[in-house]
């Protein structure tokens, strides 16, 4: 497509605005590690909840959303619908004592809660592992849908829009630290809510699409409007409904959803003014991430079913597309070609801005693993502050250049989820009960993140074989990896011995006092389920009005209205 001097004005400006931010803070994000990584702890919930939901809002969200829809209609969300159960376990129980403990990174968690030099080692080994090679899985799948978008768009390869963007989003993340990240993530969010909106309304209104009612009649969506699969259908609603409820929400560890929280949902905890703000941070982030912003993306995978009603429609549209960089995941960016100039700028901007924002975290969030757990526990414990900033500077560049290397090995979103779900299938439970079981030690950790690697990668290259070793659709690989890695840490929990008493001890007096670590866990379970409720009928109501059904709608809103109020109260 060719962009107007209108579209490419609007993309300059913003992108010189995310540089200069950048430039601004890094005086105040280089004086000291936690300036550059926590923002000197004094960061207000709104600032905190916004970063949060924008770094979800990656490239390739839109681009999953539709694939989805696409493949398994709206009830297709569930996959990643699920996740809220555990957001809301963050928000009653693992909200405040994370931001109790007062440490820099979650990993510094190993040696607060075990004893020995084993909780040491293990400190460092996550930090390569989550801080390298997981968080650079996960960019590289956000670099692959990028480059997608790019090609569509602009015409231009794989390797230059990862040059362009690259330097851009180092740039302000290695010189901004945290607080760069988080105010370029503001005006991000900002940007990408209206370009995502003011898009879905022009292309519902289309010609060929013909607004909203004939959108929702057409026989190629039709089918594809309920919120929940058919339960006639019994594959269906064990793949989609199923296993994301009973299993898969508090059993895997992934990227923003951490079960007790986690990775830079956890690093936004740590940087919040007090245990209150670190609460009311994560409860927007899961208000707004499921229930205000999905609507948008579902609406234009519903109407590509019109302009593009399989695969191969896309693909001869757009002949440019390589084989790796073909799906129904692309089907999104095919969308935005319809968009008139100004428009087009707004929204290509969103997605530039949704790329950058998810980077800059992963970026800003991995070097701190690498400088804090790994560099100065290990290498260096006597580096002055401006040899860390140095390292993370250095190691943002470093991360980057991986993840992009790696993302021309992968081929869409779903791709990634999929692997991410399974590395990390079976360790979410040991992360929930961590805090409050004693028996739990390195040897349950270690235990669980081999095993569940192991299986990862077995039923990743069973997949690419030929003849595979196993056949097993993809939803009983997870089940299985869940089973085997749970029984596996769970055994190694009971035939080891526990941290010392003194190290548990000292634990508990910091994160929960002179108290019981059960105080309120009656209230919590409440608050818990009113916004698991709260939060699904805030979506589903938002679904309704859209649908025309006004009467479900507004029953459905004051019900989420009510369990509001009630978890207001309990926050109290």
């Amino acid at each position: 497509m060719a962009l107007t001097t209108l579209d490419w004005a609007i993309i300059i400006f913003f992108l010189a605005l995310f540089a200069f931010i950048g430039v601004y803070v890094s005086k105040q994000a280089g004086t000291d590690s936690k300036s550059f990584f926590l923002s000197g702890r004094n960061m207000p919930w709104w600032l905190l909840g916004v970063s949060m939901v924008a770094t979800t809002f990656a490239a390739d969200t839109p681009g999953l959303v539709t694939q989805l829809v696409r493949q398994n209609g709206v009830s297709g969300n569930w996959v990643w619908w699920a996740m809220l159960l555990t957001g809301m376990l963050t928000v009653f129980f693992y909200a405040k004592l994370w931001r109790k403990s007062g440490i820099t990174t979650d990993l510094e968690f190993y040696e607060l809660r075990y004893s020995g030099k084993l909780a040491g080692y293990l400190r460092g080994f996550r930090a390569i592992y989550l801080g390298v090679i997981f968080n650079v899985i996960t960019m590289a799948g956000v670099c692959l849908a990028g480059a997608k978008i790019a090609n569509i768009l602009l015409g231009i390869s794989q390797t230059e829009m990862l040059i362009y963007s690259s330097i851009i989003v180092v740039f302000y993340s290695a010189f901004g630290g945290l607080k760069g990240v988080l105010i370029t993530d503001f005006i991000q969010f900002t940007i990408a809510m209206i370009g995502s909106v003011w898009a879905t309304i022009y292309i519902i209104n289309l010609p060929e699409i013909g607004g909203t009612t004939n959108l929702l009649a057409h026989v190629n969506v039709a089918d594809k409007l309920a919120f929940f699969p058919d339960f006639s259908n019994t594959q269906a609603l064990i793949t989609l409904l199923i296993i994301p409820l009973a299993v898969q929400w508090w059993s895997t560890w992934y990227p923003g959803a951490e079960p007790g929280g986690g990775g830079y949902i956890a690093q936004r905890m740590l940087a919040a003014k007090d245990e209150k703000h670190a609460t009311w941070a994560t409860l927007f982030f899961n208000v707004a991430h499921y229930a205000i912003r999905p609507f948008p993306w579902i609406l234009v995978g519903l109407a590509s079913l019109i302009i593009f009603p399989n695969l191969e429609s896309i693909n001869q549209t757009f002949p440019n597309l390589t084989a790796t960089m073909q799906g129904e995941d692309v089907a999104y960016a095919a969308m935005m070609t319809y968009l008139p100039s100004g428009l087009l700028g707004i929204v290509l901007l969103s997605l530039i801005a949704a790329f950058m924002s998810t980077i800059s975290t992963q970026l800003n969030w991995g070097s701190s693993y690498i400088v804090n757990d790994f560099y100065k526990r290990f290498l260096k414990p006597e580096a002055s502050d401006k040899d860390q900033v140095l390292v993370g500077r250095i190691s943002t560049i470093v991360l980057m250049v991986l993840a992009a290397l790696l993302s021309f090995t992968l081929q869409s979103a779903g791709e990634v989820l999929n692997l991410l779900l399974q590395i990390g299938a079976g360790t979410g439970l040991l992360y929930i009960l961590r805090w409050f079981w004693h028996r739990i030690n390195p040897w349950s950790e270690i235990t669980a993140m081999v095993v569940s690697f192991i299986i990862a990668v077995f039923f990743f290259v069973n997949g690419k074989l030929d003849t595979p070793i196993i056949e097993l659709a993809g939803h009983w690989q997870l089940v299985s990896g869940v089973i085997i890695t749970t029984f596996s840490w769970i055994i190694v929990t009971l035939l080891t011995q526990p941290s010392d008493k003194n190290t548990l001890e000292t634990f508990n007096q910091l994160i929960f006092g002179e108290d019981s670590k059960f105080k309120g866990f009656g209230s919590k379970i409440i608050g818990f389920f009113c916004g698991v409720f709260g939060v699904y009928s805030l979506l589903f109501s938002i679904g309704k009005f859209i649908y025309g059904e006004h009467l479900i709608a507004s029953a459905l809103l004051l019900f989420s209205a009510i369990c509001g109020y009630v978890i207001s109260r309990i926050l109290k």
